[in-house]
């Protein structure tokens, strides 16, 4: 991890209505430093989502708006950008859902990534090949529509086109939502190897705790619109009341689950 008297972002005191009446959070205040991998924890409608469109600047667009509070990226405030300069500047969003374009192609959707920057067909294409070396299931499917692939492949691809605009810190929306277990590991290691070989830093929501406080190396638990906990992933792992409420949670999510699916199984052997 890189040492910085300057966090690349950071939130203090956020108080996020939508509508002018529901309230999202109250008081959210955390920081990711250069080189991070932060993972920001806690059960459906805590907050997260919310944070990080706060930090995008994505709120609008869901009729949400900052009321209180201050949210800085590498200093600066960024009330006064908008989403599209905020990832001109290198702060990109990988939205909850994966959210492809469903009717264009792999590569046209990568392309889509690269809009608006100003660059030459040269570094594009260079952009493009750097995807497929770590991506090789998209060079694979580079003429298939969206639509058409897994959801593993469209989680891949929203990452690969987040990072044709060569972001500093990427924020990652539930990316394990939905996906088998075994695609989720190849997805949260392709994260580290980005963090590791290209120095992004991440900020990552995620109901898995577990899953993700084995990748990141900072940690903050919100509930109900605040932060509950925070500290290294090592001590919130060792935390007792986390391990109980939120790890537990997560591994009972998982046993019913399963059994869901044997109850299943099951019903199609009768």
């Amino acid at each position: 991890m890189t040492s910085s008297t300057t966090p690349l972002l950071s939130i203090e005191d956020a108080h996020v209505v939508y509508s002018g009446i529901i309230s999202a959070l109250r008081g959210v205040t955390l920081q990711v430093e250069p080189g991070q991998i932060v993972a920001l924890l806690g059960s459906n409608g805590a907050g997260k989502s919310t944070t990080l469109r706060a930090a995008s600047g994505l709120l609008p667009a869901e009729r949400g708006e900052l009321v209180q509070g201050r949210i800085q990226f590498q200093g600066q405030d960024q009330r006064a950008r908008a989403a599209r300069q905020l990832a001109r500047a290198g702060l990109v969003q990988v939205l909850e859902g994966r959210r492809c374009f469903a009717h264009l192609t792999v590569e046209e959707n990568l392309l889509a990534g690269a809009l608006g920057r100003g660059r030459s067909r040269r570094d594009v294409h260079a952009d493009l090949e750097r995807i497929f070396a770590r991506f090789s299931r998209l060079r694979e499917r580079i003429r298939s529509q969206a639509g058409y692939l897994s959801g593993g492949e469209q989680q891949m691809l929203a990452i690969g086109r987040a990072l044709m605009l060569q972001p500093r810190l990427l924020l990652l929306d539930e990316p394990s939502i939905g996906l088998a277990p075994q695609v989720v590991q190849e997805i949260f290691e392709i994260v580290a190897e980005l963090n590791r070989s290209d120095g992004v830093s991440i900020l990552l929501a995620e109901q898995n705790a577990r899953l993700a406080l084995r990748y990141a190396q900072h940690a903050y638990v919100l509930e109900n619109g605040r932060v509950a906990a925070s500290g290294s992933a090592r001590e919130l792992l060792a935390r007792q009341d986390v391990q109980n409420f939120y790890l537990g949670q997560a591994a009972a999510e998982q046993g019913q689950l399963r059994a869901r699916k044997r109850q299943a199984r099951l019903a199609a052997a009768l």
